[in-house]
């Protein structure tokens, strides 16, 4: 069975009816939220360890980070700030979504919904309300997972909980369309994976939603074709994990023995210590650099939008420290 599309049929079947206020739902939400902020997070900060989210980091970017260096001074533009919060608005709705479904879900389908949300001493199973680190061994290295998921789901047929991570599109609607969306990004796959490992789940659903609509008035062809919501299965492997944590304590090892690994070239638009890299990078490390570009460049397997920006890369980076 497919957790993606029996739980897009139940989203789908639900939203076909008008928006739901629960102010009892909303109060218990919101007052769980206060008292378990409050408590405040118990981490250990002064550990080595790594976010699900960094999972398809930068290499070079992450040694950097666990050697507690300091980070770029971002500078945002406004619509990146709302970018940003939007996507995590996203999620909150969702959330909410989910728990409307546990209470209204029958009244309105006349049957049970087949996922719900699952529950964690009365609490629900998403956000800071399962926040952990979780401590590993691998590889004869020690380091943690920090953080949480946005869910944690309960099949009404008994079955394991499954896993959620939502996503937001917001350019255009065809990012979510049939044609364009054949399966969830790669950095999304491994993000899910290092929560498998965390909350010990076998099966998550990756649930993309846009907030870019072709129009208000579609008939259920166009709705089919272009979806605003996509959602796909990830089977989670033993294999896959220890492809992760191997990941992760290569970094961990590179710290110790202070190896720096070669940033990658295709993940520098979002690598928060181009400044370090730049004040650390060798020369040798740059004519290895020069070797990786040529190389991707006249490689088939890099999407041709790709290259401007690998490109980019690696001048900005002797721009940085001073070669160019």
């Amino acid at each position: 069975m497919s957790h993606a599309i029996e739980l897009t049929k139940q989203i789908n079947a639900f939203h076909r009816y008008p928006n739901l206020y629960d102010d009892e739902l909303d109060i218990w939400l919101h007052q769980s939220y206060a008292k378990v902020m409050s408590e405040g997070k118990k981490v250990d900060w002064n550990s080595k360890y790594f976010s699900p989210s960094s999972a398809d980091s930068c290499p070079r970017a992450l040694w950097h980070k666990v050697k507690n260096h300091k980070k770029d001074k971002q500078e945002w533009l406004p619509h990146q700030r709302r970018w940003v919060e939007i996507g995590t608005g996203i999620g909150d709705m969702v959330q909410r979504e989910l728990l409307l479904m546990g209470r209204h879900y029958k009244k309105f389908l006349k049957e049970d919904p087949k996922y719900t949300v699952g529950m964690v001493d009365g609490l629900p199973a998403f956000e800071d309300f399962i926040f952990k680190q979780h401590k590993i061994k691998h590889n004869g290295e020690e380091f943690s997972i920090l953080g949480t998921s946005d869910g944690i789901l309960t099949p009404s047929d008994g079955s394991k909980p499954i896993g959620l991570e939502v996503k937001s599109k917001q350019q255009t609607p065809s990012k979510t369309s049939l044609s364009a969306m054949k399966s969830p990004q790669e950095a999304h796959i491994k993000q899910v994976i290092c929560y498998s490992i965390m909350y010990d789940l076998e099966d998550y659903v990756i649930m993309y939603v846009n907030t870019a609509h072709k129009a208000w008035d579609m008939d259920e062809e166009d709705f089919t074709k272009t979806p605003d919501i996509r959602l796909f299965d990830v089977k989670v492997t033993d294999e896959d994990k220890d492809g992760i944590l191997d990941f992760f304590a290569d970094i961990v090892r590179r710290v110790r023995e202070n190896d720096p690994p070669l940033p990658d070239l295709t993940k520098w638009k979002f690598n928060n210590y181009k400044d370090k890299i730049g004040q650390t990078i060798t020369d040798d490390e740059i004519k290895r650099l020069e070797m990786v570009s040529e190389y991707l460049q006249g490689s088939s397997d890099i999407q041709p939008w790709m290259k401007p920006q690998i490109e980019f890369a690696l001048n900005d980076i002797k721009r940085r420290s001073g070669r160019l």
